[in-house]
């Protein structure tokens, strides 16, 4: 069983009783709640729900007036819609390399892959952690460059108390069934503290409200109701997602390499990864775990990209952690005889090199 299945059996009266609550009285204040429940976590002064995570990166960008001529920065080593939403816009997307630890934008990479046309950095919280921002916000301000924190990973996660959501000029989050916490049909969020881009974006949403050309993106009000309930489930999952990965890393720390994590980082883990010696090994135990990896490919290496315009550096590091990574289950549901099972054949592959 996934921890999908046993979220709904641990919960299934609860979500009974809220199906039945929203069906017999379906409004909005459903959607609105959920919008101020998020804003008092994440200490924004707006949040403005839609349909998806990618939904929320374009109406960033489309609020920060990016589009054709200019160019942004992100990632090559993320999920696709962190960087196709520039392509959305009409903007170029800019690949750049990773840290070899953290798996996050390399700042010395950003500064070579830096040009006059660079108007933002979208930059994502790889799988739920946070690494340090100085830098990178130093440098977005000596540039007068936006920061566009895609947080569609770490809803939840936090740096030294400080919630990611917070250390750009805009942010966004993701309500997808695979994140930790998940409406019932996907689901996004921007955050921000401007109320004229807010107000934009509401417009965006709702087809623009007859006034400007826009998109079918609300989110329905059973969604926001089934994710409210999960926001008053997350900090329980979390804790219980970080006790699943200290096992693993007690387990596998002298066998495999382990994305790092700062010390002061409470990490949400919506993946847990490791890295194994080379391509072979990795590929061996995906095969005997029935594991995903992610990601395969840097994202330049898409098909689609043969056709749209970017440039890219050298992303040697990006091409080296597709070619090794892993992914292990991980969900507050997950037993300890299931972890160390996994280890267990982890353990026997590696050795057996």
């Amino acid at each position: 069983m996934t921890g999908w299945d046993r979220d709904y059996l641990a919960n299934k009266d609860e979500y009974l009783k809220l199906f039945d609550n929203v069906m017999q009285k379906e409004n909005e204040r459903n959607v609105e709640f959920l919008e101020k429940n998020i804003t008092s976590i994440i200490k924004r002064k707006y949040a403005v729900t839609c349909a998806s995570g990618t939904d929320a990166l374009r109406f960033a960008l489309m609020a920060l007036d990016l589009g054709p001529g200019d160019e942004i920065m992100t990632t090559n080593f993320s999920w696709i819609s962190t960087a196709s939403c520039i392509s959305m816009v009409g903007a170029t997307p800019v690949f750049c390399d990773i840290d070899l630890e953290t798996y996050h934008m390399s700042i010395d990479s950003i500064k070579r892959m830096y040009s006059d046309k660079v108007k933002a950095i979208v930059y994502p919280h790889l799988f739920g952690n946070i690494s340090d921002m100085t830098e990178i916000q130093n440098f977005c301000e000596d540039k007068n460059i936006k920061l566009v924190e895609d947080a569609c990973q770490s809803f939840g996660a936090n740096r030294g108390g400080q919630y990611a959501g917070t250390y750009g000029d805009i942010a966004t989050l993701s309500f997808n069934a695979n994140k930790p916490v998940a409406g019932i049909s996907g689901g996004g969020a921007v955050l921000l503290d401007n109320k004229t881009q807010a107000d934009f974006i509401r417009k965006l949403k709702r087809h623009g409200n007859n006034e400007v050309l826009g998109y079918n993106s609300k989110m329905l009000a059973i969604n926001a109701e089934f994710i409210n309930f999960r926001i008053s489930k997350m900090h329980e999952w979390q804790d219980k997602r970080f006790r699943v990965a200290k096992r693993y890393d007690n387990l596998l720390k002298d066998l495999v390499t382990i994305q790092k994590v700062d010390e002061t980082v409470n990490h949400c883990y919506h993946k847990y990864v490791i890295r194994l010696e080379n391509k072979e090994i990795r590929d061996t135990l995906k095969k005997r775990l029935g594991a995903a990896v992610h990601y395969p490919n840097p994202i330049s290496e898409n098909v689609m990209y043969n056709s749209i315009i970017h440039r890219k550096d050298s992303c040697l590091n990006s091409q080296q952690i597709c070619d090794t990574i892993l992914t292990l289950p991980i969900h507050p549901y997950l037993t300890n005889d299931e972890i160390d099972n996994t280890c267990n054949i982890i353990m026997a592959t590696v050795w057996m090199k």
